[in-house]
């Protein structure tokens, strides 16, 4: 048996340092500084954040060890150049793959805002052995943790879209069991379009498994059915979604159009699976069940899944529970708007989601001194429950059923709410934050 090959080598950075020096790293030559400026923007770039605080990260180190910094940055690769003392040296880094880890940014983060109060107390050599730690982060969950946040996420969505109780506990085992099985691929380094797809059809054949049951064990009705569409929506991609459409305001189009690429290659390849899913078991798209509540206990619940959605997918980005728990409380406040807009004053989904997500960024940046936590690390998940997963599935269905006009008006609608979400947050930073309120 042939062993495996890597094909992106790794960069061994304390080879290209002078391990035996301990001048402060102010001191250090162009090529070492340069060292320390990369190193942080791609570890900010394995995280899942957006090439504008991947940039500002790296001139955070160059302005502190007194050197100035250009970059290029993508999804996977950073091209910079750092000049100081007459001299430049360009470089040209990568990583093999994202993901999101909120924890990790939220670290990176504050090794970056600290990074100038001691510049002039460690070496090179010495603050990559801080990044080292970093670097060697585990996760805070296991896969079966992971599991019950996606299934606790989706459970909580089914309601939010409509759906009862009986699709909310069978989306519950379909989200659970397929987000476990794209875990434990992901552990194995399984590439991204087999642990997509083999994480949406685990979800698809779970609920249908849980579906049969219940119509043999209890006679619920077929029209249950409709929920399996929710058990699959923990792999569509809000992060780079949302990431990238912030990248494009700030006119990083390199890191906006492949962010963007990235995630429809998800949605395309997720979408896919469940249509093929659903034609094999013979499911179809249909309106939810009617079901009758108060406006107070409806209120409640929508406030009460809107929380558990948002916590579930915080904990899905590795963020610690307290994180969680802030965005999740946030994304209550900020869905629950949204939903209350369309439903009592019959506002425009995508309008309505532009002020969920504007209302959001705002209470993010009004409590972000007390917290230090990142904005994104809050804003970001806090809205992830706001992307249209059921639209664009619908869309790619019908499509794929060439009932164009049924699948290009679910597809507008979807279009229209995925443009308002990194809108909102966009404009809530443009009111907040005079840094990224200014082009230079």
């Amino acid at each position: 048996m042939s062993n495996f090959r890597k094909q992106h080598m790794s960069i061994e950075w304390h080879d290209i340092v002078d391990s035996e020096s301990a001048e402060p790293a102010i001191n250090a030559s162009l090529k070492e500084k340069a060292t320390l400026v990369g190193r942080v923007g791609l570890m900010m770039l394995s995280v899942g954040t957006g090439a504008w605080r991947v940039r500002a990260s790296m001139n955070k180190i160059s302005r502190a060890l007194g050197i100035t910094c250009n970059a290029d940055i993508g999804l996977l690769s950073i091209e910079y150049t750092c000049i100081g003392d007459g001299e430049t040296f360009t470089n040209a880094i990568s990583i093999n793959t994202t993901g999101v880890n909120t924890d990790k940014l939220n670290e990176l983060e504050h090794f970056a805002d600290g990074f100038a109060e001691r510049v002039n107390k460690y070496s090179v050599q010495q603050f990559h052995m801080m990044l080292d730690k970093f670097q060697e982060m585990k996760g805070n969950y296991k896969a079966w943790n992971l599991g019950l946040a996606s299934a606790l996420a989706c459970c909580a969505f089914t309601f939010l879209l409509g759906g009862g109780i009986v699709e909310m506990i069978c989306a519950f085992f379909g989200a659970g069991v397929g987000n476990y099985v794209r875990k434990k691929l992901l552990e194995k380094h399984i590439t991204l379009f087999a642990n997509a797809a083999a994480g949406v059809a685990s979800a698809c054949c779970t609920y249908v498994l849980c579906i049969k049951l219940a119509e043999m064990l209890f006679d619920v009705s077929a029209v249950h059915q409709a929920g399996y569409i929710c058990s699959m929506l923990f792999v569509i991609p809000g992060f780079p979604l949302i990431t990238g459409g912030i990248d494009l305001a700030k006119l990083d189009l390199r890191s906006g159009l492949e962010r963007v690429t990235y995630a429809l290659l998800i949605i395309l390849v997720a979408t896919l699976t469940g249509w093929v899913s659903a034609l094999v078991f013979r499911f179809h798209p249909q309106d939810f069940e009617a079901y009758e509540l108060s406006p107070l206990l409806k209120f409640a619940i929508i406030m009460a899944t809107s929380f558990c959605g948002v916590y579930g997918f915080s904990l899905m980005f590795n963020s610690k529970r307290k994180m969680a728990a802030l965005a999740g409380v946030i994304g209550m406040i900020a869905n629950t708007l949204r939903l209350e807009l369309i439903e009592q004053l019959n506002v425009h989904v995508g309008l309505a989601a532009f002020i969920g997500a504007l209302s959001s960024g705002l209470l993010a940046s009004a409590i972000h001194h007390w917290i230090g936590y990142p904005r994104i690390t809050l804003t970001v998940p806090s809205i992830v429950i706001m992307v249209p997963g059921m639209f664009m599935y619908k869309a790619i269905y019908y499509i794929a059923l060439n009932d164009i006009a049924t699948g290009g008006l679910w597809l507008t609608k979807a279009v229209l709410i995925v443009m308002a979400l990194p809108l909102g947050l966009i404009f809530a930073r443009i009111l907040t934050d005079k840094n990224f309120r200014k082009s230079s």
